[in-house]
């Protein structure tokens, strides 16, 4: 595998620079235009053709980028689409030790919002289509780069967009998508490299405790507050039944192979027929990683409540976002969650994607997983030994969600992989000091490198 030269890192770093230090959350200091336009000049600047270079969306600050790489002549096979967004997590920078939208490299890691969740990627793909132009090299079917909008949350999904209003920029065989999958390290040494095969369902719901409020000199125990934050206490007391799928199954019958001691028992307890309970509780309490994989999760992530700092508070309004286990729906889940609190006088609704709240949520269930398609495995099998060697390839159920689901539901097969190596214990995605190894970006690049020549039939 041809390694990365050092003035080719010095350009991969730089973009990924430029990329974190543009605010692309979905606020009014976010705009994900600023970024995809920026990138769209290092395309044009590159010499791409101005017809293979697209800047398109539904609205001004949410464009998204799509650019080919074309083939030789007319090519035999569809295009291989490689589908990032842009957009990222808001970040605080009271709550940060370093600048959230700042570059900043210290001690072996990237630090700064995106660095893991995906601008990483995003830069390497950016940095791998202008490599490949600037050798001149000619696939033999077109490669196609979306960097979207709106992943993250916001009304303006640029993968959604781009399937129903300009398929034919992104008709594909089939699409890679970094957002998930990747290397998990545990102390350094590659456990496994997980290929998403299938995704939980996203929902938001609003809980809401309206109360006739009061003098707060008079409290009382069934105030707005107190109803809400008894539901969420119920909540987080309870456990989702314990669920597994063929992909999850050969999951953990992969990572047992890797694994020593109790944790390696324990894995093959939880496959046997019944699953023994002891051990999935261990392992869900060892790692929540691994309780994510057995379960539906929800978990209250935003709270409001209350008017004055004397009254008893009229409303109070909690978000409880519900990361589904395939085979049920966001409308089963709302239902679920009902029962859990137990107090007719919560309201439960759920709110889309797009902040519109509804009473009734979707029926919808998790995308089903393709079949593996060899052109796409056996260069991610070989590239990802001969980076990390002896580590297994394997499917794995992706603990959050993505944008896979929109080409999936158009019938294109979706496959998640990063080419990332983190600790399992470090994954900083959404969270406070995202940062990413140095040598991680490095592999990546030359990972991408020769993915994407191998998928474009060299």
């Amino acid at each position: 595998m041809p390694g990365t030269s050092a003035e080719d890192r010095a350009l991969a770093r730089e973009i990924f620079k430029q990329l974190i230090e543009i605010n692309t959350t979905d606020t009014p200091l976010g705009n994900v235009t600023t970024a995809t336009a920026a990138m769209e000049k290092r395309f044009l600047d590159a010499g791409f053709a101005p017809e293979d270079v697209h800047l398109l969306g539904p609205d001004a600050r949410k464009m998204n980028l799509v650019v080919r790489l074309r083939a030789v002549g007319t090519p035999k096979e569809k295009p291989a689409v490689f589908l990032c967004h842009m957009d990222v997590v808001q970040a605080l920078r009271g709550d940060w030790s370093t600048a959230p939208f700042e570059f900043v490299e210290k001690d072996g890691y990237y630090y700064g919002r995106g660095t893991q969740d995906m601008k990483d990627s995003d830069a390497a793909l950016v940095f791998t289509f202008l490599r490949l132009h600037r050798e001149g090299w000619k696939p033999k079917r077109d490669l196609i780069l979306a960097l979207t909008a709106d992943e993250e949350g916001g009304q303006f999904n640029g993968a959604n967009w781009l399937v129903k209003e300009h398929r034919d920029l992104v008709d594909a065989a089939f699409v890679v998508n970094p957002d998930s999958g990747g290397v998990e390290l545990d102390h350094g040494r590659a456990v496994t490299a997980d290929v998403e095969a299938t995704e939980k369902v996203y929902a938001d719901y609003q809980v809401t405790a309206v109360d006739r409020g009061g003098h707060s000199s008079i409290p009382r125990p069934d105030n707005a507050i107190y109803e809400l934050t008894a539901a969420l206490n119920k909540l987080a007391a309870y456990s989702f039944p314990f669920e597994m799928n063929q992909v999850t199954r050969t999951y953990f019958k992969n990572l047992a192979g890797q694994e020593t001691g109790q944790t390696a028992a324990d894995m093959r307890a939880i496959l046997a027929t019944p699953p023994d309970a002891a051990a999935a509780a261990r392992l869900s309490s060892s790692e929540p990683a691994f309780n994510s994989n057995f379960r539906t999760t929800c978990v209250a992530t935003r709270l409001s409540g209350g008017h004055a700092n004397n009254a008893l508070p009229q409303t109070a309004q909690a978000n409880v976002n519900c990361r589904i286990f395939p085979g049920h729906s966001p409308e089963e889940i709302r239902h679920q969650l009902i029962g859990i609190f137990g107090d007719d006088k919560l309201a439960v609704k759920y709110v889309s994607d797009a902040g519109q709240v509804s009473d009734a949520a979707p029926e919808r269930k998790a995308m089903v997983p393709p079949a593996p398609i060899r052109e796409v495995f056996e260069p991610l099998t070989r590239l990802t030994q001969a980076i990390w060697p002896g580590t297994p390839v394997t499917p794995v159920m992706e603990n959050g969600a993505s944008d896979s689901i929109y080409f999936a539901q158009a019938g294109i097969p979706c496959y998640g992989y990063s080419a990332i190596a983190l600790e399992r214990d470090d994954d900083r995605a959404h969270g406070q000091d995202e940062r990413l190894p140095v040598d991680s970006y490095w592999k990546s690049l030359d990972f991408f490198y020769s993915f994407a020549k191998a998928l474009g039939g060299e």
